[in-house]
């Protein structure tokens, strides 16, 4: 390699000076000139090698950094969400910036340093802790609620930090730099910061752990936590306080405007995954580092991009497709249950009209064994209902893949287990009908409709309450309280 380098740079150094004469002695081709070049070109990594290979060190810093605030912010920012308190972390950011200004010129005004970070910290956290204690006090010394105070504290102490920075730019010295605070800027951290914010995260994650339990119950059951012994109010703060630790460290990365992104969306999005609480902190502080990772790469590999911005973009598309993909509250899987659950209804409506037509031919007593359905004509059924007569189509195609309804001629017919199903789903809705009637002083001209909107969202244990308090006076299959007419049934559009 270094043999190379030295014959390169003397062939460049002969054909230097003396153009003419190298030319006509040793002629060097544009080739030959190209594979000596080659050796240097593989020297230079591109910057996509560097950042895959995490060779340049202030690159390994910064996203070591940045993705452990993330991931510490996601999971500081589940409780906070299912605390109800998503606007805080808002609030207590802006609240930081007028501590920020306000130590700068403290700081220049003795002799030192005005953009030195530990003191700019000191500030905004000076401030942030003022912010926090001026929403508690207008939240429990008078009327207003928590929305108010967060909006009042949020405009009023970020507009004194925006008078003061105004007054930072009259002043003589050197402020440049000094509003990366407000929009972040990862590329200006060095290893001091990334130790702060290291040292931080690392104190949020392990105060999360050892009080996991406790800060559940204050999310769920606050009243019950204090019956327990556990003491809500510093429960409450020691949040607020991993909540005010986030903003501040996360000022220079992501800046104290989109700091809240950092601390919601990321948990936002794990909810759509999974109803468990633990589940829901992993997974959205895996949410959190692999937004940070990817944000502070791409604005890495992209130098004017801003890397806060990056973030919260790589946070927002995370948080889409939870939205839609989610297992457990995605639109996908909500869409899923939704025609699941209208297919069933559909279907329930179509074996008990089914049984009600057919009803008049059969002995009322339940006999031991499951008495056969005589056939039910088309236009009979469609006019038992309000059903387009696609939809009704649709059912009975359903019903006929489950083994419920054969067809005989033009007429419907119901199987065996078709007919044993049918007989339990008017029981129940029949006992239900009773039940509202004697209970709820229901007209039996309207119990039907009444009947259908409620029984389809009873749980199974509610069913067999209901059976047992009915069962001894309607042993048998109980009559209709009202005439069974065409459309008597509860009206389903299409």
């Amino acid at each position: 390699m270094t043999s190379r380098f030295l014959g390169m740079l003397l062939v460049l150094f002969v054909a230097y000076v003396n153009p003419v004469a190298s030319r006509a002695q040793s002629p060097v081709s544009e080739q030959a000139i190209s594979s000596q070049l080659e050796p240097m070109r593989s020297a230079n990594p591109s910057p996509w090698q560097q950042l895959v290979w995490l060779e340049d060190y202030n690159t390994r810093i910064v996203l070591l950094g940045v993705t452990l605030l993330c991931c510490a912010a996601g999971v500081v920012g589940s409780f906070t969400l299912l605390r109800k308190r998503a606007l805080m972390g808002d609030a207590l950011s802006h609240a930081t910036w007028p501590g920020i200004t306000l130590a700068y010129i403290v700081a220049s005004s003795l002799g030192h340093e005005g953009k030195s970070l530990p003191t700019l910290l000191i500030g905004a956290t000076l401030s942030g802790l003022l912010g926090l204690g001026c929403i508690l006090l207008i939240r429990n010394a008078t009327r207003l609620k928590e929305d108010a105070a967060l909006g009042a504290v949020l405009s009023v102490f970020f507009g004194v930090g925006v008078a003061v920075f105004g007054v930072i730019q009259q002043m003589k010295g050197n402020a440049a730099g000094l509003e990366s605070f407000i929009y972040g800027k990862t590329a200006s951290m060095g290893i001091k910061d990334i130790k702060t914010i290291l040292v931080a995260s690392a104190i949020c994650l392990v105060v999360c752990g050892f009080l996991f339990k406790e800060f559940k119950l204050l999310c769920f059951d606050e009243g019950f936590a204090d019956s327990q012994g556990i003491l809500s109010k510093w429960l409450d703060l020691a949040l607020m306080g991993l909540v005010t630790m986030i903003c501040i460290v996360g000022l220079q990365a992501v800046g104290l405007v989109l700091v809240i992104a950092i601390l919601i969306i990321p948990a936002a999005a794990a909810r759509f995954w999974t109803e468990n609480l633990l589940r829901m902190t992993v997974i959205s502080g895996m949410i959190g580092a692999c937004s940070g990772f990817v944000g502070a790469t791409v604005s890495a590999v992209f130098y004017r991009l801003p890397s806060g911005a990056m973030i919260v973009l790589v946070c927002a598309a995370m948080f889409a497709v939870s939205l839609t993909l989610g297992s457990k509250r995605g639109l996908l899987v909500r869409w899923h249950r939704r025609k699941s659950f209208n297919q069933t209804i559909d279907r329930q409506h179509l074996l008990r009209g089914m049984y009600e037509l057919a009803e008049q031919g059969l002995d009322r007593e339940l006999p031991s064994r499951v008495p056969q359905c005589p056939p039910v004509m088309y236009t009979e059924l469609q006019k038992m209902r309000s059903w387009s007569e696609k939809r009704l189509q649709r059912a009975i195609q359903r019903a006929k893949q489950d083994r419920l309804v054969i067809e005989t001629d033009e007429n419907f017919q119901l199987t065996p287990r078709g007919m044993s199903e049918a007989i339990r789903l008017t029981r129940q809705h029949r006992l239900w009908e009773l039940y509202l009637m004697t209970h709820a002083d229901i007209a039996a001209s309207r119990v039907d409709r009444e009947a259908d909107a409620i029984e389809h969202v009873l749980e199974p244990e509610v069913i067999i309450e209901l059976e047992a308090l009915l069962d001894k006076n309607y042993p048998t299959m109980p009559t209709s309280p009202h005439q069974l007419t065409a459309m008597s049934g509860s009206q389903v559009e299409d």
